[in-house]
């Protein structure tokens, strides 16, 4: 990672601190309880705070723990607003800016999958946003259906992400190895490979003789 963006991380999270568990907390429970995925940045949000927490700034287990519970909580209180105020919300302004494609998109989704789509709806942000409230709108039973699966998918999506990002920052001092002696490699690489083909080329020259 370049050292300004990492030096800009490092400052962030030292002036942020707690407050990080808050902010992504926040980010991953708002991006299906309202249904604007597209707003609110949840996954780049735990990827942040797992970056964070391999770096000291936040603790681990807290931070995963606070993403599990903001994911699932947030597509919870999202099953709410689609089973109350989904078809009113779907004709309103901020339904409109969703799109009608995007709305059947999900609706056929949902409809194939059932009680699989909470769980599989995890993978992208347009369906994380939009199945809870789809799921609502269409009565899907919540404590024997929506729940364990919203479970499932909350652990796995909010979990994975935080330790993703603890990772990846992890893995950054290896790949920044990598990143100064793999240029250089390359270039060996290719030079003797120029070589071996020039000395080749004289020896056929040679071989075939002056025409």
């Amino acid at each position: 990672m370049d050292s300004v963006v990492l030096n800009l991380l490092q400052r962030l999270g030292e002036h942020v601190g707690g407050w990080l568990y808050l902010i992504a907390g926040f980010f991953a429970f708002a991006e299906a309880a309202i249904m604007v995925g597209l707003v609110f940045p949840g996954e780049a949000s735990l990827l942040v705070a797992g970056f964070a927490a391999q770096h000291g700034w936040v603790s681990l287990g807290p931070m995963v723990a606070v993403a599990v519970v903001a994911a699932i909580a947030g597509d919870s209180v999202g099953y709410e607003v689609g089973k109350h105020y989904g078809p009113a919300l779907r004709v309103s302004r901020l339904g409109r800016r969703v799109g009608e494609k995007n709305w059947a998109k999900a609706d056929a989704f949902l409809r194939r999958h059932g009680g699989k789509a909470v769980f599989l709806g995890r993978c992208t942000a347009l369906l994380r946003a939009l199945i809870p409230g789809m799921a609502g709108m269409a009565r899907l039973p919540y404590l024997r259906t929506f729940l364990p699966w919203n479970v499932a998918g909350g652990v796995l999506w909010g979990g994975g992400c935080v330790l993703l990002g603890y990772a990846f920052s992890a893995s950054l001092g290896t790949i920044s190895q990598y990143l100064t002696w793999g240029p250089i490699a390359v270039i060996v690489v290719l030079l003797v490979g120029y070589l071996a083909h020039r000395v080749l080329r004289r020896r056929r020259e040679r071989a075939v003789g002056p025409l």
